[in-house]
């Protein structure tokens, strides 16, 4: 009699059948640049969507009798300068005095200490039109003592609060008008490819006759036809949305060349022989494959749209008084001139947040774009 030794089943270590998003958010962990472009995005919008809350001061809250006119930057002061011990965070008291060289108020640090508290009731606000409050995250409780971390501007008012503010507009412009963009073109691109013949015809045509319309002209005709009475932000929005409703070609042609291809795969045929609708195979079955391409693409177009908001609005046809963007915060430090360089830097700073909201968008982007591609896949 022969025995058999029992076998013992090993369990084999396969690996499990992962989704496209599966593999893309494996390869996205591995970009720490990627990462930390979207961390500090997703910190900027919480930024700006408690602006009201984080800043000290109201948007266009200024002084009529202490004049603060391009106030320097107020440093936060956390040792006391008598013992070296650490205390209460506090700023100091700043006072003017005339320079009789140059007749200019010039600011000096005084003695008087004002310390810092949180949660200090001033300027009353709503956060997103919904929710009212008169609660800030710091502040003196003292009028004539104000912090002004970034400094002031030319009417002596809080360029912190305002550069928060201003970014509620910089920040949000992009995503409605290439919203608009991604829709229409992903719309106009399936119908070319999916219908053809006289349909695609007509719709690369419209594309071409956009692309030549010049932008520029685009825009400073549509800011003139507007009434002078008109809301800014209602005619920068207009404005936008439709340069957003005329900038789709890009997308359209994109979009038909690769489902041109589509059309003719087996999925589509078995769900055209099985009945399904023109509407349903377009949506449910062509556009889906472009899922990857239209996330890369997003990311990265919504800072153009954001450096066209920042560029209307420093050449006077944006966001204009009272309200603020980056652009406009800009253009106000573009009409310093040079003092804006050697006298008052700190005016500057909305130009800093351009800068690097923008870098962070594209380090987000190309880290989309490497994590979705098959062949950076390690």
């Amino acid at each position: 009699m022969t025995t058999t030794a029992p076998t013992t089943t090993q369990k084999m270590d396969r690996p499990l059948g992962q989704s496209q998003f599966s593999v893309a958010w494996q390869q996205f962990r591995k970009n720490r640049l990627a990462q930390a472009g979207g961390v500090m995005l997703i910190l900027l919008y919480v930024m700006a969507i408690l602006a009201p809350f984080i800043a000290p001061d109201a948007l266009s809250s200024y002084s009529t009798s202490n004049i603060t006119r391009f106030h320097p930057p107020t440093p936060i002061q956390f040792r006391d300068p008598d013992t070296g011990a650490f205390t209460r965070p506090y700023v100091f008291k700043y006072t003017q005095q005339l320079n009789m060289d140059t007749f200019v108020n010039e600011f000096k640090p005084s003695a008087e200490r004002c310390p810092l508290y949180f949660g200090v009731r001033g300027a009353s606000y709503k956060i997103l039109g919904l929710f009212p409050g008169n609660l800030h995250l710091f502040g003196t409780n003292k009028e004539e003592c104000s912090v002004y971390l970034f400094g002031a501007e030319d009417l002596g008012r809080d360029l912190f609060t305002r550069t928060l503010y201003a970014s509620q507009i910089s920040l949000t412009i992009g995503f409605g008008a290439v919203l608009i963009t991604t829709l229409i073109g992903l719309l106009m691109g399936a119908m070319a490819a999916y219908f053809g013949g006289i349909v695609d015809t007509i719709i690369m045509r419209l594309v071409e006759v956009l692309a030549a319309i010049p932008y520029l002209f685009l825009l400073l005709l549509l800011r003139s036809v507007f009434p002078k009475d008109i809301n800014p932000i209602l005619a920068l929005y207009v404005i936008l949305g439709i340069l957003a409703f005329i900038g789709w070609g890009g997308l359209a042609r994109v979009t038909r060349g690769q489902l041109l291809s589509v059309r003719e795969q087996d999925f589509v045929s078995a769900a055209k022989s099985l009945g399904a609708s023109d509407n349903r195979i377009m949506w449910r079955h062509m556009l889906p494959t472009l899922t990857t391409y239209v996330i890369v693409t997003t990311s990265l177009a919504i800072p153009s749209f954001i450096l066209l908001e920042s560029g209307l609005s420093f050449l006077g046809i944006g966001a204009v008084e009272p309200y603020a963007s980056w652009g406009s915060l800009l253009k106000a430090a573009q009409d310093g001139g040079l003092s804006s360089l050697n006298t008052r830097p700190w005016v500057l700073i909305p130009g800093f947040f351009i800068v690097f909201t923008v870098m962070c968008f594209q380090l987000l982007g190309d880290g989309l774009r490497d994590a979705f591609d098959p062949r950076k896949r390690a």
